[in-house]
């Protein structure tokens, strides 16, 4: 479902696209643009608080990979004030620095808040829906 003022959904889905351009370009500075300094992140079911420590995982993970493609899909946005739910689904494909490749779809689940005229998400919880691995046939 989409709900709510158009200009709000138009900066999600940005703010979508912001955070996948980080990926691509491996810009922490990018990355961490979009987080709410207390925000809470459940990444398959490790769960980190706070943008620092969001942050700092985020870069350790990231590590491991010399390239990771990354696009999103908004399949939800609902708009309440200041406040939103919203859902995206992604879909990556990511190269390890053994040279691994992989391909994942995932599912993202987020609330956002609106501070300073500006959507930052306040909780995201990934899951992984589909993976393929070619090294494993």
């Amino acid at each position: 479902m989409f709900s709510g003022p158009i200009e709000d959904r138009l900066a999600i889905r940005e703010l979508n696209d912001l955070y996948g351009d980080g990926v691509l370009l491996f810009d922490a500075d990018i990355w961490s643009s979009v987080w709410a300094d207390d925000a809470e992140w459940d990444f398959m079911g490790m769960e980190f608080k706070g943008r620092k420590a969001i942050v700092d995982f985020w870069k350790q993970a990231m590590s491991n990979f010399d390239a990771v493609s990354f696009s999103c899909v908004p399949s939800s946005i609902e708009i309440d004030g200041n406040r939103a739910v919203a859902r995206c689904q992604t879909q990556e494909v990511l190269k390890a620095k053994d040279g691994s490749t992989r391909m994942v779809g995932g599912l993202y689940r987020d609330e956002l808040v609106k501070r300073d005229g500006a959507w930052l998400y306040s909780k995201r919880t990934f899951q992984i829906v589909a993976e393929y691995n070619p090294q494993e046939g």
